[in-house]
C-alpha cells in the first residue's frame, strides 16, 4: 500500500507540475516534474516486481510493457532537457498527454 501511494506522489508530482509549468511564462523541466517522473517509474518497477508478496493476481505482463515504455518514454523526455532555459510546449504537453496515457492504461485495462 504505501508503494503504490508513493507511486501516486509521483504521478501527482509530474502531472500537477507539469500543468503548472504549461500555464506559467516559462516553460521549463522543474524539480516537481523532474522528481514525478523519477519517482514514478521506480515505484512503478517496484510495483512491478515478481518478488513483491501478497496474494494479488499477477498483472498483465504486457500491460506492465506498454506502462514501463510510457514511463521511459515520459523520463527520457524529462530527463533529457531538464537543464535548458526554456522546452518547447509541444514538448510539456507530450509529456502530459503521456502521463495521462499511463494513468489510463492503469486504471481502465483489465
Amino acid at each position: 500500500m504505501i508503494l503504490l501511494f508513493v507511486h501516486l506522489v509521483g504521478f501527482a508530482l509530474l502531472l500537477g507540475g507539469g500543468v503548472a509549468q504549461l500555464l506559467s511564462d516559462r516553460i521549463r523541466i522543474s524539480k516537481p516534474v523532474l522528481w514525478g517522473a523519477i519517482i514514478q517509474l521506480v515505484s512503478g518497477l517496484a510495483l512491478a516486481a515478481p518478488l513483491r508478496g501478497g496474494g494479488d493476481a499477477e498483472p498483465d505482463p504486457i500491460k506492465l510493457g506498454v506502462k514501463l515504455l510510457v514511463a521511459a518514454m515520459i523520463f527520457i523526455m524529462v530527463f533529457v532537457p531538464r537543464k535548458r532555459d526554456e522546452v518547447n510546449r509541444g514538448h510539456f504537453i507530450g509529456i502530459i498527454t503521456l502521463t495521462v496515457v499511463n494513468a489510463a492504461v492503469a486504471v481502465f485495462w483489465r
